[in-house]
């Protein structure tokens, strides 16, 4: 074969190993420089329903490219060697050779070079497929994307200006009678589901239809696909009206430093965003005879109404209950409540409850700031278990992380602060929002208050509640937790209705009344991403069979120059007939010649295959015969 001969064929032989090589780097660079990389949407989708059928194709893919870079390198190994075995070569190196350019090894301990070879470059052949496998075969992941928006910000001075102008603007009575109703059955749901979620109930809670997991935390919904309702309020249902409706949501996603690459739809989203929250620090225990300061006196008390000869109705008799509380510089707080008695002005104390609350709009200890609000309480007839009661409430401004997923909203707290004093509004609506609670909760027959904490112990423990008095732990808990979710539930209430559309023009919360929300929203896809460190692992490999494929070749190439040979040869080492009959044409040589070098082999015993191993042979080839002759 001539040298040009010899550069065409190794050139062809690298070039196409270059390109196969190209591709796996250039693939394995773009994961590198993207970060992430997704296949078309209808191509995600088809490998979701079709995965079985789609990595069967990608496994024929990989073969294909595994068995041309095989082929390839057994080529420049068979042409490398068709150079080598014109020089001195002992007969187990040239085995050695032909066991790599037919794919195989050979396993001698006594030559163990040799052998690690062997077994090295097999290995590295036998992974081609599956480094091709691994590297086409996309896998699952979460594709992040930035966040960013803004939402309203109630923890200011603005937003404490403009509360107190709606305060003003629509009453005291009205706010109760168009806002604070809703706040009955949230309110309520909300406790219920952050009470009884701390003894291992189930703690979903859905609100103006969105669903939050255990609690609000004082949020609303940032994102606009789990923002829950789409209607539309009038002009009654905004802020302090507010009676549910589409809340406005202002985030976006932020461009990537590849705007090239296309976001892929994915097969689910969910995101993890950072946003304002509220939530309350509540501690109960019992009035002690000691703590003379809180005044409760729930001793005031008549019949109103009696009627034993009611054939019409079951109540026979109506008590007025006044309920008194001392919230601070002997200012008495008053409040009046109506229960269902006997004939006689009792009632039954097995079937009826009463379980009265008052609320202190700040600490009973004067010289302390409004930071806080103090509820007083305690449970009669089959709510005796809830002996006379404070809590002290201390809502905080929180940071959390809000987490989105499957339809459902969870939070969690991750910095909080006290009130300050320009948060004093704020802490007017929440006790304003607990009074209501405490003064609605209570029915003629029942308390829904007593209620929750009967129905919570009864469904975590194995005792009766009455039987835990003067161990009232759990019932304390309890009662700490509900009030949480109160508080939490009436921040997000209040949210909701500024935030609503409607409530300021163009549906845009001004400047001076939003705060920056951020986060990260998660695609769920398929493809292929940096994190990944066997991309890296796969692609070896391609480059150890590519350099030694590039060594062959241009040893081969350099043998040529060298020779600067005129015929191309027939000659295949690694072909078993060729080796037969240069050994044949060498045996005939040597019964005529046999001092010329002419190739004799010993036995077959051991001593005779060792020493035939060690035996160096030459090729010599005149165009017509070929035949092996010994050297040294």
């Amino acid at each position: 074969m001539s040298v040009s001969a010899n550069f065409l064929l190794h050139t062809a032989i690298i070039s196409s190993q270059v390109i196969i090589l190209a591709c796996g780097y250039g693939f394995v660079g773009a994961v590198l420089y993207y970060d992430y990389l997704s296949p078309p949407d209808q191509a995600a989708s088809l490998w979701e329903h079709h995965p079985q059928e789609l990595t069967t194709v990608i496994t024929l893919i990989a073969t294909v490219l595994s068995v041309t870079t095989t082929t390839l390198f057994t080529i420049s190994i068979k042409e490398a060697l068709r150079y080598r075995i014109t020089q001195p070569i002992s007969l187990v190196q040239l085995g050695a050779g032909v066991a790599l350019a037919k794919g195989s090894i050979i396993l001698r301990h006594e030559h163990l070079r040799l052998t690690t070879l062997t077994l090295f470059i097999f290995g590295v052949l036998r992974l081609l497929t599956a480094g091709w496998i691994t590297l086409l075969t996309p896998t699952y992941f979460l594709w992040p994307i930035q966040m960013q928006g803004s939402e309203l910000d109630i923890t200011g001075t603005a937003f404490s200006n403009l509360l107190y102008e709606e305060f003003q603007k629509e009453g005291v009575n009205a706010i109760q009678d168009n806002s604070f109703a809703i706040l009955d059955v949230g309110g309520t749901l909300s406790g219920v589901s952050a009470a009884g979620y701390t003894f291992g109930l189930p703690g979903i809670f859905n609100f103006n239809g969105a669903k939050y997991d255990v609690s609000t935390q004082g949020i609303v919904p940032t994102i606009e696909s789990y923002s829950g309702s789409h209607g539309i309020p009038g002009p009654d249902g905004i802020r302090l009206g507010f009676t549910g409706g589409k809340v406005t949501v202002d985030t976006v996603s932020l461009p990537g430093k590849h705007n090239s690459v296309s976001i892929p739809q994915g097969f689910s989203r969910n995101y993890s965003m950072w946003q304002q929250g509220l939530t309350a620090n509540v501690s109960c225990q019992p009035i002690s005879s000691s703590q003379t300061q809180y005044v409760w006196d729930t001793s005031n008390s008549s019949v109103i109404y009696s009627n034993p000869d009611n054939l019409y109705t079951s109540i026979t008799g109506l008590r007025l209950w006044n309920i008194t509380a001392n919230c601070g510089a002997s200012m008495p707080t008053i409040q009046e409540y109506v229960t269902v008695v006997n004939a006689s002005g009792y009632a039954d104390p097995l079937d009826s409850g009463f379980l009265p609350c008052l609320v202190c709009p700040g600490p009973l200890d004067l010289n302390q700031s409004y930071t806080s609000l103090t509820i007083l309480t305690q449970g009669f007839y089959k709510y005796r278990f809830l002996d006379a009661s404070v809590c002290e409430v201390v809502p905080m401004l929180t940071t959390v992380r809000a987490d989105y997923s499957n339809g459902l909203i969870s939070s969690e707290v991750v910095s909080s602060t006290p009130f300050r004093p320009e948060n004093e509004q704020l802490l007017s609506f929440l006790a304003g929002a607990i009074a209501f609670k405490c003064t609605y909760s209570q029915g003629l027959l029942s308390s829904t208050i007593g209620d929750t904490l009967y129905s919570i112990y009864s469904s975590t423990t194995n005792t009766s509640i009455n039987d835990n008095t003067g161990n009232q732990t759990q019932v304390y808990t309890e009662l700490e937790e509900y009030w949480r979710g109160i508080v939490e539930f009436s921040a997000t209430f209040l949210r909701s209705g500024f935030m609503v559309v409607g409530s300021f023009p163009d549906d845009i919360v001004p400047n001076n009344l939003s705060s920056l929300v951020n986060g990260t929203m998660y695609i769920s896809t398929i493809g292929w991403t940096r994190r990944s460190g066997t991309y890296f692992i796969s692609i070896l490999p391609f480059t150890v069979i590519t350099i030694l494929m590039f060594a062959s070749a241009l040893y081969s190439f350099l043998q040529a120059r060298k020779r600067n040979s005129g015929y191309r040869t027939t000659f295949d080492p690694s072909n078993p007939l060729h080796l037969i009959m240069a050994s044949a044409e060498a045996g005939k040589a040597s019964t005529v010649a046999p001092a010329d070098g002419s190739l004799r082999l010993q036995g077959f015993d051991d001593i005779g295959i060792t020493a035939n191993e060690r035996v160096k042979v030459q090729l010599q080839d005149d165009g017509v015969g070929k035949k092996f002759v010994t050297v040294g």
